[in-house]
């Protein structure tokens, strides 16, 4: 079922697009700052930032949303999320994620002048991990989750978590010490 007052905000946009903004950020602003620290908590200045950023996508799109009849508030909800998980990931990429020292002593033998070719073949073993256990891979060492946050997540035990991320980081040694990797 269409919002209804979603062609007339898109349209009070193109319209004036001060008074439309400033009814979309009266109506909406809680909404999208309550979406983005939950994915930013700690981080009120990106928070503010990737506001900025959702509401300006808004201008930018409220044709678009006019034409289609697209509900401007779930079409926030989806950009926010969306904008703060980017946010997210750029802002936790810039750590380095640590491995074991068992596991970068391995891949050092292994692998000494193809450090780039040995993470797309670690990538490619994580991602040949049935579920859960890719999932778990990924919210760790990707999206930098803590144990706690992964379980809560996934709906399991802390313990269940970290028994199975040491098991796969054990299967990933295992691999790379048979040799399984080839040079390109």
């Amino acid at each position: 079922m269409k919002e209804p007052c979603t062609p007339s905000l898109a349209q009070a946009i193109l319209t004036d697009p001060e008074t439309g903004l400033r009814w979309a950020m009266r109506d909406y602003a809680s909404l999208v700052r309550g979406i983005l620290r939950r994915i930013l908590p700690q981080r009120e200045r990106d928070v503010e930032e990737c506001m900025a950023d959702v509401f300006v996508a808004l201008w930018r799109n409220a044709q678009k949303l006019y034409d289609t009849g697209t509900p401007v508030r779930a079409w926030l909800i989806v950009t926010a999320r969306n904008t703060g998980i980017n946010r997210y990931r750029v802002l936790h990429r810039r750590e380095e994620v640590p491995l074991t020292e068992e596991m970068t002593q391995t891949i050092a033998e292994l692998m000494p002048d193809t450090a780039g070719d040995a993470a797309d073949w670690v990538g490619a073993l994580v991602d040949a991990m049935g579920p859960p256990d890719r999932e778990i891979f990924l919210r760790k060492y990707y999206l930098m989750q803590s144990s706690r946050e992964i379980a809560a997540s996934l709906g399991m035990s802390v313990g269940s978590v970290n028994t199975r991320l040491c098991r796969g980081r054990e299967r990933l040694r295992k691999e790379l010490q048979k040799g399984g990797y080839t040079h390109a």
